[in-house]
């Protein structure tokens, strides 16, 4: 460990519950029979026993498994990309079928090597998703696309029902803790996704511990109201291995659960926050009324169309 790191003790609140049941292993079966990347494993998620043994949920990383970027926070691998896989879309697709899943995030690692940032990929595996299962709600969680616009069009021109985008930390300290991404090129993704798509709800996430101040925080939950962000989740920094960033503080719940209510008094639609809590947990419980309601409308027409009953519950 280097000198100038010091480690903290992991508070007790942060133990998690290890839980490798029948659920759990199945779904991991699924996931390599399908050749499929999850941001639960590559990203080395405290939650993942709660979601894929209880919830029975997992977000799909598509794109490969090898990001471009480095960022010092993230336990995704980093290197030269494998070449594009066509037929990732609808392994994706049949695996939400096999599951059963209701709503289902998908997330990708940053293909900067790509002229769109693998905005065609994403699309079609939003597509697919709804062909196989019209009645499950699709959150995405894309990079910044290098700021392209062109290529986030390609993206919303699927209609995903929750756009998802992450600033990960306070303006002072993106430089060090983001590889190659801008914080003001990711509140103006967020923006433009609102004049693309007016009622499309908009999400992002913030860590803490990084050695922000608690005004910083403030701030940028203020900075992503300016945007018209309508969801955000703060949760914990937590140092993957000896490499990554350390930690600088641990928040208590009390401090999360302050920071919820600010949140919310501010005029976020909703707020997740605590130790655990990541950009995806819980997001099946995070779909909005609004979402709800343009998946309603689209499930009438598909109904229309295919002459069956849909449930229309969320």
């Amino acid at each position: 460990m280097p000198k100038d790191q010091t480690y903290i003790r992991k508070p007790e609140w942060l133990k998690t519950k290890l839980n490798t049941n029948k659920s759990y292993r199945g779904l991991k079966k699924l996931m390599r029979d399908n050749r499929l990347n999850t941001v639960c494993e590559e990203a080395r998620c405290p939650n993942i026993h709660e979601c894929w043994s209880e919830r029975k949920t997992a977000t799909f990383m598509i794109l490969g498994d090898t990001c471009t970027r480095g960022c010092r926070f993230c336990a995704v691998k980093t290197g030269l990309p494998n070449e594009l896989d066509w037929g990732e879309p609808e392994r994706v697709a049949d695996s939400v079928v096999v599951m059963g899943l209701r709503h289902v995030v998908v997330t990708a690692v940053a293909r900067d090597d790509l002229n769109d940032g693998g905005a065609a990929v994403f699309a079609e595996t939003v597509r697919a998703v709804r062909r196989k299962n019209p009645g499950c709600t699709i959150e995405i969680l894309p990079s910044d696309m290098k700021g392209d616009y062109d290529s986030l069009h390609t993206l919303m021109d699927s209609a995903p029902d929750i756009f998802n985008h992450n600033i990960e930390t306070v303006r002072r300290l993106t430089k060090r803790v983001r590889a190659r991404a801008m914080y003001d090129r990711s509140l103006q993704l967020l923006q433009r996704v609102k004049e693309i798509a007016p009622n499309t709800p908009t999400k992002s996430s913030i860590m803490v511990g990084l050695g922000e101040e608690k005004e910083e925080i403030i701030q940028a939950m203020d900075d992503l109201l300016a945007h018209q962000v309508d969801i955000v989740t703060i949760g914990q920094y937590l140092q993957p291995t000896k490499k990554h960033l350390n930690v600088e503080r641990y928040y208590h719940p009390d401090e999360f659960k302050e920071l919820k209510e600010i949140a919310i008094n501010k005029g976020f639609r909703h707020c997740e926050a605590g130790p655990l809590v990541r950009s995806s947990y819980h997001a099946d419980e995070q779909v909005t009324q609004a979402s709800a309601q343009r998946r309603i409308n689209y499930m009438k027409g598909y109904e229309k169309q295919e002459n069956k009953e849909v449930d229309f519950t969320f």
